[in-house]
């Protein structure tokens, strides 16, 4: 912050890590800079199949097929940290499913929505601010 003050109020983007922006409907949309400090304190969780592990980093949602474990009494729409099976946080989503709905889902049902995954770093580097 001491060196940020230096800079000017109409040139001065950000400083320290960016959580996320807000979109032009004023949501606030998670970017995946914030994974390392949310990850350990997340409250409903998701873990990815190895087999569908790839599928997530590459931008896509996961399929009742690809879910491995939920965490009991997740809601729909409720905003999780997307794990794979090793418990190393891929990202972030948004579940499309509550759990109970997922037990009886087809298995090619999306049950989460993709929202930011690590790939990110490599696929929109010079984006990322």
């Amino acid at each position: 912050m001491k060196y940020a003050s230096c800079v000017g109020k109409d040139e001065l983007i950000s400083f320290g890590t960016c959580f996320g922006k807000f979109t032009k409907t004023q949501k606030f949309r998670l970017h995946i800079t914030a994974l390392e400090f949310l990850a350990p304190y997340a409250k409903y969780k998701i873990w990815v199949k190895s087999s569908a592990e790839q599928q997530f980093l590459y931008g896509h949602h996961i399929m009742k097929s690809g879910l491995g474990r939920i965490t009991e009494g997740t809601t729909q729409y409720q905003g999780v940290v997307v794990y794979s099976m090793n418990d190393l946080p891929l990202g972030f989503g948004v579940a499309a499913k509550s759990t109970q709905e997922c037990r009886q889902a087809d298995p090619m049902t999306i049950v989460c929505f993709h929202q930011a995954d690590v790939g990110e770093f490599i696929r929109s580097e010079d984006t990322l601010t």
